[in-house]
């Protein structure tokens, strides 16, 4: 499991968030999790034997150097020395060989079932709703992907081998001081407390000066977060605060390293005090078994007995604290899997239906019936919504930020479901179409434009695997991307870097809408698609989205006037409703919302575009 200071707090405490979100544990959790463990379980049984052999193998060492006093060394045999030498470096030989294998095959059998893990993860995520990666945080579902699974190979590896290890070392050491000498084994038992005790005690101490220095930890990250990122760097650099963050966090630093130190201190005079207490057991042996030898109270007892007493007594110790612990990680351990399965029974609500229709989309109408929908429970956001985008036809969707236009291109590929109503396309309800196929043949231009950290061929063949040269070029030459491109030295070979950052933001669109065109969808969606570009740009676009639009049925959200008039119909969207519907002019003439909005908006971005084109007109 993760260390202190980590997710976890350290062996044998659990943090207050652990003991408020322990998991309930049921049969059908633990059936759950040997689910995962039963596809291995002849590699487990292999390394449950080695556990045991390497156990058993562990005590010889120990009773041969029991022999070596009483035979060898007080029979003063040399021959006989070095065999029980030799034997004895064999038994700790074959013991390490052991514990090594086991060692391995545990490993391997818990890599296997994190790379299975991961694997039904990222499908099972690949299949969530778009509405899942709305809400759920980002690091969130990395952590789960990673770290939680990640941290099966600790359960696996560490704590149920460790378990098992621990229970085996015990019971195998306890028969052999028992056998050797009881009288010893329960003077040797007696000093455990002694080791339980401070440890405990002290371990609180220690595990509040981690927590105290993890908190600080954080806020030291956070301030290094922030202010050393590209927005965080430049928002300092604005406003002259390097000397202030630089005070801040030589403060924070400051309290990072009072409080290491402190955790360091600590720590030093615990293992002085518990390197102490074991060897109080040792000691005691020495002394009951010179009492028992000395005054003949037990006349079976050699001093070789007492000898292999004592290695074997301190062969207990470390085992026996550790299985004391075993509450505490097998609830991290069941936490563990509870996180992970939490993701795993989130349902996948939006899904292909068996047998999904493919009907012929090129030439359908894209209707909208009486469509409901919001999403949260008590707050709809499009109430009622009917109307019909004819086949061929491009209609133009605007209103007032929030009013719900992204939604309602948004139910088209399903990236959510409608509450009431449906949507169909060519009489068809989308929720009866196979979803790949659907998807498949709507090609979607968002505001927001996504890259992925690769080069310009890599994200435009995002839409086209097997594409050409020529494809690619003929794609950029539409979208008005083609000449850029090759103006950079690595060309379509060019990096992008992490979410296009490389890119300004009208070349992330001009990009985003050329990875559209090579796709050659049969229905086009545009969300406020030329928004990041400038005049000239939008204009180029505008003349590659006439060809693109032809005989494709296109809806398109803009606050573009050029782009509205361009348009077979503008529907008129405000407070989830379709308050009005017509051409430019016969909205205007509504002296309505529309209305509003081409005097707020539309006109104002037309009279700049007009005045740029005038100064533009007049230097020239």
């Amino acid at each position: 499991m993760a260390g202190p200071g980590g997710r976890f707090g350290p062996r044998g405490f659990l943090t207050e968030e652990e003991k408020q979100n322990m998991p309930h544990v049921t049969g059908a959790l633990i059936k759950r999790i040997l689910g995962y463990l039963k596809p291995y379980w002849l590699q487990f049984a292999l390394v449950f034997i080695t556990i045991l052999l390497s156990s058993v193998v562990g005590l010889l060492p120990s009773i041969i150097t029991g022999r070596i006093v009483d035979e060898a060394l007080i029979g003063r045999n040399m021959k006989l020395l070095i065999e029980l030498l030799l034997m004895a470096l064999g038994t700790l030989a074959v013991s390490q060989v052991v514990t090594v294998l086991s060692g391995y095959i545990s490993a391997w059998i818990s890599h296997r079932i994190i790379f299975d893990m991961k694997n039904q993860m990222y499908d099972h995520l690949q299949h969530m709703p778009h509405a899942f990666f709305t809400s759920e945080k980002q690091g969130d579902i990395i952590t789960r992907m990673n770290s939680d699974i990640g941290g099966v190979s600790s359960v696996i590896s560490g704590t149920l081998t460790s378990i098992v290890s621990n229970l085996a070392t015990v019971i195998t050491t306890l028969v052999a001081l028992f056998t050797m000498s009881w009288k010893l084994a329960f003077v040797g038992i007696l000093v455990i407390p002694l080791l339980i005790l401070p440890t405990r005690s002290v371990g609180r101490t220690r595990w509040k000066l981690l927590t105290d220095s993890q908190a600080k930890n954080d806020e030291m990250n956070q301030l290094i977060n922030e202010t050393l990122s590209v927005s965080g760097s430049l928002l300092v650099k604005l406003f002259t605060r390097e000397q202030r963050e630089y005070e801040r966090f030589v403060n924070v630093n400051e309290e990072v390293t009072q409080l290491a130190l402190k955790e360091e201190r600590s720590g030093r005079w615990f293992r002085v005090v518990m390197g102490m207490f074991t060897q109080i057991g040792p000691l005691l042996i020495y002394f009951a078994g010179g009492l028992f030898i000395i005054r003949g109270m037990d006349t079976a007892l050699t001093v070789g007995t007492v000898t292999a007493t004592v290695a074997l007594i301190n062969r207990l110790y470390r085992p026996v604290e550790s299985l004391l612990n075993i509450q505490v990680d097998f609830t991290r351990s069941l936490a563990l899997f509870s996180r992970i399965f939490d993701y795993f029974d989130r349902d996948v609500v939006i899904k292909s239906p068996e047998n999904g229709k493919t009907p012929p989309v090129e030439g359908a109408d894209i209707r909208f019936d009486h469509v409901r929908f919001g999403y949260e429970a008590e707050k709809e956001i499009l109430k009622d919504i009917d109307f019909t985008v004819p086949a061929s036809r491009m209609y133009a969707i605007v209103g007032p930020s929030g009013s719900g236009k992204s939604t309602i291109i948004n139910l088209i590929p399903r990236l959510y479901d409608v509450w009431g109503g449906r949507v169909t396309i060519g009489g068809v309800d989308v929720r009866d179409m196979d979803l790949t196929y659907l998807r498949g043949q709507i090609g979607m231009v968002t505001q927001d434009t996504y890259l992925f950290n690769g080069t310009i061929r890599e994200n435009l063949l995002y839409a086209k695997e097997n594409a050409t040269d020529e494809e690619l070029m003929a794609a950029c030459r539409a979208a008005s991307i083609h000449d850029f491109i090759m103006a950079q030295p690595d060309g379509y070979n060019t990096m992008v870097g992490n979410r296009g950052l490389k890119l300004s933001g009208g070349e992330k669109q001009r990009l985003s809408i050329a990875r559209v065109i090579l796709k050659d969808p049969k229905i086009l969606i545009l969300d406020e698609a030329t928004s990041a570009l400038d005049s000239i740009s939008e204009s180029a676009i505008q003349d590659a989205l006439v060809p693109l639009m032809a005989g494709r049925t296109s809806i398109v959200i803009a606050h573009r006037l050029s782009t509205i008039l361009a348009a077979d119909e503008i529907l008129v969207l405000s407070d989830g409703v379709i308050k009005e519907r017509g051409t430019h002019e016969e909205l205007l003439a509504l002296d309505g919302v529309y209305q509003d909005l081409y005097e707020t908006q539309f006109k104002l971005v037309l009279d700049m575009e007009m005045e740029k084109h005038q100064q533009e007109y007049e230097r020239a």
